[in-house]
C-alpha cells in the first residue's frame, strides 16, 4: 500500500503528483497491461535483444579513439 503523508501548506497537487510518481515506480499498471494479452516467449525475446542494442548504442562504451 502507498503512503502518501501531505505536509503543511502544501497543496494538494504536489500530495498527488508525488502520488503518481511514487505509483509509477511500483510498475503495477505496466504489469496489468503485460498480462492482459499473451506474448510469446520468441516475441519477448526479440524485444529484450532489441531494448539492449539500444541501450549498448546509447549508454554503451564508444569505440572511438
Amino acid at each position: 500500500m502507498l503512503i502518501v503523508n501531505v505536509k503543511e501548506n502544501e497543496s494538494i497537487d504536489k500530495a498527488l503528483k508525488r502520488f503518481k510518481k511514487k505509483f509509477e515506480k511500483t510498475g503495477v499498471l505496466r504489469e496489468l497491461r503485460s498480462r492482459t494479452a499473451f506474448t510469446k516467449p520468441s516475441v519477448k525475446r526479440r524485444t529484450q535483444v532489441i531494448k539492449a542494442t539500444y541501450k549498448e548504442r546509447m549508454y554503451g562504451k564508444h569505440t572511438e579513439q
